[in-house]
């Protein structure tokens, strides 16, 4: 098989391409450029945690030598900007928290990646993503009036192939959060060899390849790629507009200063700069339209409910008119994860077309609007929304 490879330097992508070279697939090599801060500052931007600089990049290319496969560098910095970095700014501007690595899946990685695929003549596309992709039959009856002719033929089954998205063996390094997104075509289409491996194993495969992976060489990139620290606060002063105001508590008394609402998100604790208090406070509103912050002592106030936009189902069952429902609607008990390896949660999603509520079994810790629920049964990914 042709099948096109993300290769990103790391220790991860570096294996799967062994991997799939040992076992006889025919491999073409990509690595993409991204946006990155051009006015971060100059030592920080070749910190080695970030997936886009010259190393990552030499290692990338020294891997596709290795394997003597064809190797191509997509420049996807203007669409990177544009869908992801923009968006980002525009939702801490407007009092969200966004989560800018799911959307960047869907329309940038494997939306471009995808179609590249193409380009170069490949079958699939394969990285180095801790998930599973199994392809199954889709079993479901066929829609008829009752009162009709075809009546008796209810026991008609259609038979298609659908993708189901799992989560990783290795629950420490599972991605699957941030993968919700994808559709059953996109699924269909890529490959996921390390779903099926724990990180000792990859470890492991890096040594028989002669993979090096000393932890000064290898940082894995966990933090958001196109700024250089590890939190978005001193990228935002940067780039977000904003401006000073109070810190009121639930009484309206004014009790501190911040130095931006960008900066700030919901459940907060540390870095509000109020200190002497013997039960620490967290943000708990962020009014836009008074510029002010909004706290109280932590854990005091908890959540039962979200509002959810922009529902994914990567299964097709839940898009379909079943009997006794509208199309794209209904009532459905499932495990929610708030964010990425967090533990899960029950509860039960109300939805109607690409919006609904999620009740949760137990009160939660507040959750920042613009963060995703991605919902569970077991090891299935079901799907997802953003929180509204």
């Amino acid at each position: 098989m042709r099948i096109l490879v993300a290769l990103s330097g790391g220790i991860d992508s570096s294996v799967v391409a062994h991997v799939l070279k040992e076992q006889g697939h025919d491999l073409v090599g990509v690595r993409f450029t991204l946006w990155s801060d051009p006015l971060a500052p100059p030592l920080a931007q070749i910190l080695p945690n970030k997936c886009c600089n010259a190393q990552t990049a030499a290692r990338a290319k020294k891997v596709a030598e290795d394997l003597a496969i064809p190797y191509h560098i997509l420049d996807l910095e203007e669409e990177f900007k544009r869908e992801v970095v923009d968006p980002f700014l525009k939702g801490y501007e407007e009092g969200r928290t966004p989560n800018p690595c799911i959307h960047c899946n869907k329309t940038v990685k494997f939306g471009r990646l995808l179609e590249f695929m193409k380009e170069v003549g490949c079958e699939k596309l394969a990285t180095g993503h801790y998930a599973r992709v199994v392809m199954c039959r889709h079993f479901d009856y066929a829609q008829c009036d009752t009162s009709s002719s075809c009546h008796s033929e209810r026991s008609r089954r259609m038979n298609t192939t659908m993708y189901k998205l799992l989560t990783a063996i290795d629950s420490s390094k599972d991605q699957s959060y941030y993968l919700y997104g994808l559709s059953q075509e996109q699924l269909s289409k890529v490959l996921f060899p390390l779903g099926d491996m724990y990180k000792r194993d990859v470890y492991d495969l890096a040594k028989k390849y002669g993979v090096p992976y000393e932890e000064i060489t290898y940082r894995e990139s966990q933090d958001l790629c196109f700024f250089p620290e590890k939190t978005p606060q001193e990228f935002l002063k940067r780039h977000a507009k904003m401006q000073e105001g109070a810190i009121l508590n639930t009484k309206g008394e004014n009790v501190g200063h911040h130095k931006g609402l960008p900066l700030y998100t919901l459940g907060q604790r540390r870095g509000l700069g109020i200190g002497g208090l013997k039960v620490p406070l967290e943000v708990i509103e962020k009014r836009m339209e008074s510029n002010t912050l909004v706290v109280e002592s932590q854990g005091k106030t908890t959540i039962d409910t979200v509002e959810l936009q922009g529902l994914n189902w990567i299964s097709p069952h839940y898009n379909l008119p079943l009997r006794g429902r509208e199309r794209g609607a209904g009532k459905i008990c499932l495990q929610v994860c708030v964010r990425s390896l967090s533990p899960r949660v029950h509860g039960t999603l109300t939805f109607s077309g690409d919006r609904g509520t999620c009740t949760f079994d137990e009160g939660q810790a507040l959750q920042a609007p613009g963060q995703h629920c991605v919902f569970y049964q077991g090891d299935e990914v079901l799907g997802g929304g953003v929180i509204a």
